[in-house]
């Protein structure tokens, strides 16, 4: 079971033209991932000297870190444009030829989701990464021959959440691979300072830290909560972003001081209440939640762990006593003592 929440960094249909009109274009703009963004200074000014394409990528990380805009901004500093599609829509090899066939000298070809390319299509994306070049089979039997076709020299750009599934030999072909780290508060108020000027909003300093500190450290979620707070201060007061109204905007949403929202603590409160506060099996928390298991480790638990909310350990999970104290709920002392011996 799906479950739709205001501060899942997942993109939404109905954001994808929003985020545009905020997204940056140029190196320069760019806030965050200060090493990637070095290494990919340093690659772009030598290979432009040499008027060649640029090393293939993989960006891997959590969703809404910004890993679509990095394509762009590659594509914008190369004087190239940049060609995207997705995994799940190369479902065959003549839609990889197709998109291949279109690209111009340095272009970009950006592939999100790039772990769920089938094996027939990462086939013919290995000669055309390394040699630029795509085999193509005609016919079958004993008429069977292939077709060489020679590809313009290309940039690819490869995005995946979930890096693990990206097989080896297709990860290898990739000359720059980074994981993409979650923001800063400091970060991401710097990224709501320059959504303001951009949506000509008036903003408090201290509004806008606000807001990122309930951000969860990604930037999509923060222009999230920026346009959510926009609407309730326009419509409330007189639209200027405040502390007070980001309190009272984010409050009808659910989402408290760190990025809570009911689904993070009905979790933590079921460990706490129910289950003592563990460890408990992740099956036996979701069968109490009526929730799917897959779907709390991957939606909910990542930021519980990251703010140190939750312990994973091989007996289960548990609450811990800053998460305890965050909720206003006391542990047990048997719960609350310290796990020898434990991941």
């Amino acid at each position: 079971m799906a479950i739709e929440r205001f501060v899942s960094a997942q993109q939404r249909p109905d954001e994808e033209q929003r985020n545009w009109s905020l997204r940056p274009t140029r190196m320069a703009e760019y806030v965050g991932q200060p090493d990637l963004l070095q290494r990919l200074r340093i690659t772009i000014q030598a290979v432009r000297s040499r008027n060649e394409p640029m090393e293939h990528v993989l960006l891997h990380g959590p969703p809404g870190l910004g890993k679509t805009t990095l394509a762009h901004v590659i594509a914008e500093e190369m004087n190239s444009r940049v060609h995207v599609t997705s995994g799940p829509a190369l479902s065959r090899g003549t839609d990889l030829v197709s998109a291949l066939t279109r690209v111009e000298p340095n272009d970009v070809l950006f592939i999100d989701e790039i772990h769920r390319l089938p094996i027939a299509v990462e086939e013919f994306i290995y000669p055309a990464m390394e040699d630029f070049r795509i085999d193509v089979p005609v016919d079958s039997g004993l008429s069977a021959r292939t077709v060489q076709i020679h590809l313009k020299p290309f940039t690819l750009i490869g995005a995946t959440t979930r890096a693990g599934l990206v097989s080896a030999p297709l990860r290898s072909r990739f000359g720059i691979t980074h994981h993409l780290k979650f923001y800063t508060p400091s970060e991401l108020l710097l990224i709501l300072e320059r959504s303001c000027r951009l949506l000509a909003v008036p903003g408090d300093r201290e509004g806008l830290e606000a807001i990122a500190q309930r951000s969860r450290g990604t930037p999509r979620i923060a222009n999230r909560l920026l346009r959510r707070v926009r609407d309730f201060s326009q419509v409330k007061s007189d639209g200027r972003i405040s502390t007070p109204m980001v309190a009272e905007a984010l409050a009808l949403e659910g989402v408290d001081a760190l990025g809570l929202d009911e689904i993070d603590r009905t979790y933590l409160r079921t460990i706490a209440t129910t289950y003592e506060g563990g460890p408990v099996g992740l099956e036996a928390v979701a069968a109490t939640m009526n929730e799917d298991s897959g779907t709390l480790e991957d939606v909910v638990e990542p930021y519980l762990l990251q703010i140190g909310f939750l312990a994973r350990t091989k007996r289960g999970r548990s609450l811990t006593r800053t998460g305890a104290e965050h909720m206003g709920l006391k542990l047990s002392a048997q719960a609350a003592a310290p796990q020898l011996f434990e991941e």
